[in-house]
């Protein structure tokens, strides 16, 4: 009868050990949406000494929002484009004015910053990118 009552314990463990391996699997993804999307905090403290010998502390608390716009993205050839990613989207219709060549057909240069990133109008796959190109 031992056998049997210690077999019946390790499946039990087994059992509770897959659950946990699960739960764990599906509740990291969320986990870790809610810490990039919580504000970044910074505190920032100076200490100066009055000329009449007082110390004076001043304290200031910045809080920044962690959002994919405030992130700047660094485009590579053969990378899908995702406009929502790009730092100041703009379709740019004036190339020659940037000395960007002529895109070829069913491509058009976008900017992204201060880049030139010319995009397949279908697919959104990056043909090239120019860096600093547009400032």
């Amino acid at each position: 009868m031992a056998p049997e009552i210690e077999e019946g314990a390790v499946t039990m463990m087994k059992k509770f050990l897959m659950a946990l391996a699960a739960t764990t699997m599906i509740a990291s993804p969320l986990v870790t949406a809610q810490a990039q999307a919580a504000p970044h905090r910074e505190v920032h403290r100076v200490v100066k000494q009055n000329p009449h010998g007082r110390t004076v502390v001043r304290q200031k608390t910045v809080v920044r929002q962690n959002d994919y716009r405030n992130n700047y993205r660094h485009w590579s050839k053969g990378q899908r484009f995702d406009r929502r990613y790009a730092n100041n989207y703009r379709v740019v219709d004036n190339y020659r004015n940037y000395r960007l060549s002529t895109p070829p057909r069913g491509y058009q240069w976008v900017r992204s910053g201060n880049d030139a990133v010319l995009v397949a109008i279908t697919s959104g796959i990056i043909g090239a990118v120019i860096g600093g190109a547009l400032r």
